[in-house]
């Protein structure tokens, strides 16, 4: 289904190219282009969904979570997920364009020129594509240029607050910022206390011994330490943790984390319309944490959702279990209310 699906949204767009178009088809149809836009030398691949000609409207970009994330959500540790596809489709339903993109190491933007080195994709490369990103979106004609938004998920609400701290030359102005389960700290940090969480649970569960939790938390805290202070880690960490510490990532993850979330949030313009939710149920994004940086975005006009039962892509599943993660199901009723009176600000 989803193969004849970009199929025919492929077929419109190549209609439009060549100057044809249907009789039935309405002029406020929403249509989804096939985009590409350089950042660095990287071509990135995008989705560019916008109404049918060249009327101004609000336009959003939309920023994957962390890692090898695509344009639509997706990754290679959890799977089909969907999400960001779904929250473009939720935006068209109230009148906002939007882009979407796949990062490098993702989808069709691949790893580019970082082929022979790519240990060096690390955070500055992800932020440099999201601002090559939101000036491709600014520079479309359908695009009202102040009304410019940035929804990011997880670490990518990290470049969302860069793009909107962003006065270099030619940069858009970001009217609003919807920061959906943001890091409230150092990555390592929420890292490592979800790791504990995670073996405090197993060892009550009876699945780990506390001899085997604290050798497990022995093994994390010095990876991190070792990452921290020399860029290097351990090819093999217990318990499926090398999935988240690798030699293969560490660059990148030690530049995400020697990035403060709260020094960001204090640099968005005073005003700025901000939502930002959490969950009881994320492990990443507790509501709990997140007193330092909402007294980071005070000055700004910011609305906080604090969400139950929704896990980490944003739909309902108390859980917050990675396995289920890619299970279809729509975005959390509880985010789309919020997001019914956040979009119009």
């Amino acid at each position: 289904m989803r193969l004849r699906r970009r199929i025919a949204l492929a077929a419109m767009a190549l209609m439009l190219v060549a100057g044809c178009s249907s009789k039935t088809e309405s002029p406020t149809a929403w249509v989804e282009d096939e985009v590409t836009f350089v950042a660095d030398g990287l071509t990135i691949h995008g989705t560019y969904r916008h109404q049918h000609g060249n009327q101004q409207m609000p336009a959003a970009l939309l920023i994957s979570e962390s890692g090898r994330t695509d344009r639509n959500g997706d990754n290679n540790v959890a799977g089909p997920i969907g999400n960001m596809r779904q929250l473009a489709g939720y935006l068209s339903d109230h009148g906002v364009a939007s882009l979407r993109y796949d990062k490098v190491g993702t989808g069709q933007t691949g790893i580019g020129p970082y082929k022979d080195h790519p240990a060096d994709v690390g955070s500055a490369v992800y932020t440099v594509g999201a601002k090559a990103a939101v000036r491709f979106l600014a520079g479309q004609s359908g695009t009202d240029k102040d009304r410019i938004s940035v929804y990011a998920l997880g670490e990518g609400t990290v470049h969302a607050m860069a793009l909107a701290d962003d006065t270099s030359p030619g940069a858009p102005k970001v009217h609003s910022l919807g920061l959906l389960q943001p890091l409230a700290g150092r990555y390592l940090d929420l890292v490592s206390s979800r790791v504990r969480n995670d073996v405090a649970a197993a060892v009550k569960g009876g699945q780990k011994t506390q001899v085997q939790a604290d050798q497990t938390i022995g093994a994390w805290d010095a990876a991190v330490a070792q990452a921290r202070t020399t860029g290097a880690v351990p090819d093999k960490l217990p318990d499926g943790l090398s999935s988240i510490l690798n030699p293969g990532n560490v660059k990148a993850v030690v530049e995400t984390d020697a990035i403060d979330p709260l020094t960001l949030a204090a640099a968005i313009p005073a005003a700025t319309p901000v939502l930002l939710t959490c969950s009881d149920s994320d492990g990443q994004a507790k509501c709990t944490d997140m007193k330092p940086l909402l007294d980071a975005l005070e000055h700004t006009s910011l609305s906080l959702v604090t969400l139950n039962g929704v896990n980490h892509v944003l739909r309902d599943d108390p859980t917050d279990n990675i396995a289920a993660y890619s299970k279809p199901a729509p975005l959390s009723p509880q985010l789309t209310a919020a997001l019914d009176g956040f979009v119009t600000k």
